[in-house]
């Protein structure tokens, strides 16, 4: 089987050319090679060349491996590059294809990807690297990469390398979202709809609220960084996945805007789909005119949307978790408003996704907030960062839970 390989095209190029390469990601055509038995089946050409251990450069170009990085998913990223100089793709149009097998140490079968992209035709005084980029995703372990790229000359690169995903000793006790030795490709719907979880009846199921600041780590950036949205929804799929949660709300909204851009009330299973759309809409890097002229109105949003949320009369919590990145702003909530709170029964979070906290150590309006309210706060710079504080916060969550109900139990009495 050779499932898809999520790779990018990039270049250093001029005019037209730029424009027309830049394209390649979106209309290159990619492939799952499902076997109709036995091996997965190449060209023979392909084949040998993956089992030979020398390095082709009929089709010159450099690969440039990374040592695979531990993501917010809790799956490691194996990412590589491809230079191949413009002068190489002289002529009429032409097609690139990659083809590489990545074989675990512990197995003999390898997983195999393919890529096919199409090259507009180049002129001969066009000059500069184009660049592509590929990535998989790999468990703990040693992995073996065979990899080649041809024209359609049959003009080869092929190259070879070695890599090793480990978990340092201290994060042993991590528990990974991919098993060790196996080898996925990586999805490019980071929004795609998590599988079903078999929820625990049993003690009675737990109610949260995830009240998420959908933004970039820089406040006034223009768009969401990738790497951010999906540190973003690691923390939200965190929470999805938990089987002693049984309720979900959502409250996703977006300072910069100044508004709740999606909402989902007790619901069985969080519809990550329908938040990616709300996502995916929003214009960041404009500012509504009357926020403008309406002085501190990022508080007053702030502000109305906890005293709306806290204290909403439908709900009956376990919890309520913020997250997402700080929130700096000139005044905070108040004192005054904060006090109303204070009969909360429920624990209070904040998972604040900060991935520089040594650039911005200060507490923000969120943390200040929590901390009145008597929460607790964590930072989540990393993937470890967020693998211990969920396995906390839940801990705290179920205590509370069991407290509150053994009150209750001898109130009865």
């Amino acid at each position: 089987m050779v499932p898809k390989s999520w790779i990018g095209f990039g270049l250093a190029g001029r005019g037209a050319l730029l424009a027309s390469l830049a394209l390649l990601p979106y209309l290159s055509a990619q492939e799952i090679i499902t076997p109709t038995e036995g091996p997965v089946r190449l060209l023979p050409s392909d084949a040998a060349i993956l089992e030979s251990p020398e390095n082709r450069k009929d089709l010159p170009c450099t690969v440039t491996p990374d040592k695979p990085v531990l993501g917010f998913d809790l799956k490691y990223h194996v990412n590589f590059e491809v230079t191949v100089a413009l002068k190489e793709l002289v002529g009429s149009e032409n097609q690139l294809t990659m083809v590489f097998r990545v074989t675990p140490e512990s197995h003999s079968d390898g997983t195999y990807f393919s890529q096919h992209f199409q090259v507009p035709a180049i002129d001969r005084d066009e000059g500069g690297p184009v660049y592509l980029n590929g990535s998989f995703n790999v468990g703990e372990g040693k992995y073996h990469v065979d990899w080649l790229m041809r024209d359609r000359a049959e003009r080869m690169c092929s190259f070879h390398w070695d890599s090793e995903a480990s978990l340092p000793p201290k994060d042993k006790q991590m528990t990974l979202e991919i098993p060790s030795g196996a080898v996925q490709a990586l999805d490019p719907e980071v929004f795609k709809q998590e599988p079903p979880i078999q929820r625990e009846p049993k003690p009675a199921p737990l109610n949260v609220k995830v009240m998420m600041n959908f933004a970039p780590q820089d406040a006034n950036g223009s768009a969401l960084q990738p790497l951010d949205t999906r540190a973003l929804l690691s923390m939200l799929r965190s929470i999805a996945r938990e089987p002693r949660i049984a309720k979900f709300s959502v409250v996703a909204y977006n300072m910069q805007q100044q508004k709740v851009i999606y909402r989902q009330d007790e619901a069985s299973q969080i519809d990550f789909p329908a938040l990616g759309q709300a996502v995916k809409a929003l214009r960041l890097g404009t500012v509504d005119l009357k926020h403008l002229v309406q002085k501190h109105s990022d508080t007053d949003f702030l502000t109305q949307l906890m005293t709306s949320e806290i204290k909403d009369p439908k709900d009956s919590l376990d919890a309520l978790i913020f997250a997402g990145p700080k929130v700096m702003l000139d005044d905070g909530v108040s004192p005054e408003t904060l006090k109303q709170f204070s009969d909360v029964k429920y624990p209070v979070f904040y998972m604040n996704y900060n991935a520089n906290p040594q650039l911005n150590p200060w507490r923000d309006a969120i943390g200040s907030a929590v901390r009145v309210l008597k929460g607790a706060e964590f930072t989540i710079s990393r993937p470890r960062d967020l693998f211990f504080a969920w396995t906390e916060i839940m801990g705290r969550i179920v205590k509370s839970k069991v407290g509150r109900a053994a009150t209750a139990e001898a109130t009865r009495h």
